[in-house]
């Protein structure tokens, strides 16, 4: 009787990531399916992520364009990606047109990019695309996302002028060290709040995206639906030299 296989670090680790993501909701009254995992492969060869898939996980996340419209077109379409950060305009159509199965841009940060996805999406005519726009709730001028006082006109803009986009959430990156502090956790909370009383909307109807590796428990203990998990499954991120 032949041995069974050894299963892959990358698998071994995202069992754990699951069953702290259980754990986590638990704890706070909630269930386990009202949170989303994405696993990041940022930097990560199509071999770590088919074990990844391989294990029956299907929602993946990355952060380059240039990446993700590498990687898709060589892994199965039933995967549900989401590109996360800030996208330049002049990388939407690339982005559209190799990544059919993209589900989530997680980084509209201003109505310019909303307006060229919008335009994309209905050239190309796929089905709208759903969209979470990134909030800056550290205020770091490093990162991306509209200002907390300006969430509400850009979700209203994508709702009421963008009708190939469905708006979906809320996402915020957080501190540099990428382990956010409950202030960020609070700052997004509390835009969601604001968003949903201007436009009329339920809660369940705005999702939060926020949480990565180093505190996806904290950010689901308040309130997180969509956690973002690269070196945790994959390992440390490995940067070849970019020309």
């Amino acid at each position: 009787m032949a041995a069974p296989a050894v299963e892959s670090v990358a698998v071994t680790a995202l069992r754990a990531v699951l069953h702290r993501v259980q754990r986590a909701a638990e704890q706070v009254g909630r269930r386990a399916e009202d949170v989303r995992v994405v696993a990041v492969g940022k930097t990560k060869p199509i071999s770590l992520i088919n074990q990844v898939y391989d294990a029956g996980h299907r929602c993946f996340g990355e952060n380059y364009v240039q990446e993700i419209i590498e990687k898709a077109p060589q892994l199965p379409d039933d995967i549900d990606w989401h590109f996360i950060g800030h996208l330049q305009s002049n990388k939407v159509k690339p982005l559209l047109a190799a990544v059919p199965n993209l589900g989530v841009v997680e980084g509209v940060d201003n109505q310019k990019i909303a307006n060229y996805l919008d335009r994309e999406v209905s050239r190309i005519g796929r089905p709208p695309l759903k969209v979470f726009v990134q909030v800056n709730t550290s205020g770091e001028p490093s990162k991306s996302g509209v200002d907390p006082s300006d969430c509400v006109e850009l979700v209203k803009h994508v709702k009421l002028a963008c009708p190939n986009l469905e708006f979906s959430g809320l996402m915020t990156i957080g501190m540099p060290d990428y382990s956010s502090t409950p202030e960020n956790f609070k700052a997004l909370w509390d835009c969601r709040s604001e968003v949903c009383k201007v436009l009329g909307m339920a809660e369940l109807q705005c999702e939060l995206s926020m949480g990565m590796s180093n505190d996806f428990e904290q950010a689901i203990k308040m309130g997180s639906t969509n956690v973002r998990i690269g070196s945790t499954i994959f390992g440390p991120r490995e940067y070849p030299n970019r020309r």
